[in-house]
């Protein structure tokens, strides 16, 4: 193993030695912002994404068992990367190659195209099965006093506004289908114009509307053709109004607590303006 390897554990490059022996590393398409590496490499004539997380990574478990479990639909189309290899203990994963060009500052930003196969393949992964649970909105709101009681810029009287609001808030139960749970554009790659889907680390089962989050404060704002261009794809729209105030303030302390630890000033600037205006649609 070459020094590119460094960020790697030694079980890890050891792994990586057994199950692609004398692979050659292509491309480096770690992120930079969290611990870990991913690897775009050569092995007997084909190529490979090598995902490795770091000590405290919990996202390389959940992608195992997406791909365990949930990504047939996408992959029986050729929409997702296959699993070759994977080991929860060494957090780390090997896939096969997925060619395309991410749709995140590409051409296709702004294609509706795009957007209406993004909601059909959406629709696939949320229609494999259906749970309820009863406890789903509880747990939800005790992350969101966590993050509030993290290191963070949120001023102190929208703090304690937040904090009176999630008390307030009913728990009902909570209907849970599998979820992305990072569903925009930079998790989307395009080849000859056919939509695939890359990075399952926060792959989950939550209610359906938590995978339109992301695009709700980015791209459909934006654009309100590509929403509409989305729903047609999708067949529906989940957004039931509760659930969905409730789901937004959650992701918006949730983005700017996590972007300020991790120095990401413009997610964090995203996350205080979607915070702003979560609260300006309600009376918390």
């Amino acid at each position: 193993m070459t020094s590119v390897f460094g960020d790697l554990s030694s079980q890890q490059r050891a792994l990586v030695d057994q199950w692609l022996p004398g692979a050659t590393v292509e491309r480096d398409h770690s992120w930079g912002l969290v611990e870990t590496t991913v690897l775009e490499m050569t092995h007997a004539g084909s190529r490979f994404i090598v995902k490795a997380g770091g000590d405290d990574d919990h996202h390389i478990e959940r992608e195992l068992h997406a791909h365990l479990n949930w990504l047939r639909p996408w992959t029986s189309r050729g929409r997702a990367p296959t699993l070759v290899h994977g080991s929860a203990d060494a957090k780390l994963l090997v896939t096969r190659y997925l060619p395309g060009e991410l749709v995140l500052g590409s051409k296709h930003a702004d294609d509706p195209s795009i957007y209406r196969q993004a909601g059909e393949l959406l629709a696939l992964l949320h229609a494999q099965t259906v749970v309820t649970d009863d406890d789903y909105e509880r747990r939800e709101n005790e992350k969101s006093l966590a993050w509030l009681c993290k290191p963070h810029r949120i001023a102190a009287t929208t703090v304690e506004r937040l904090r009176a609001g999630i008390a307030a808030w009913p728990t009902p139960p909570a209907i849970l289908v599998p979820t992305h749970g990072d569903w925009q554009p930079r998790n989307w790659l395009v080849h000859d114009d056919v939509m695939g889907v890359i990075d399952f680390g926060r792959a989950a089962m939550r209610p359906a509307f938590t995978d339109f989050a992301r695009l709700a404060v980015q791209d459909f704002r934006r654009a309100p053709n590509l929403e509409a261009a989305f729903l047609d794809g999708y067949g529906s729209d989940p957004r039931e109004a509760d659930g969905w105030h409730r789901n937004r303030v959650r992701e918006a302390i949730g983005t700017a607590a996590w972007a300020y630890q991790v120095g990401d000033e413009p997610f964090e600037a995203q996350g205080h303006r979607m915070i702003a205006e979560a609260l300006s649609t309600s009376p918390v």
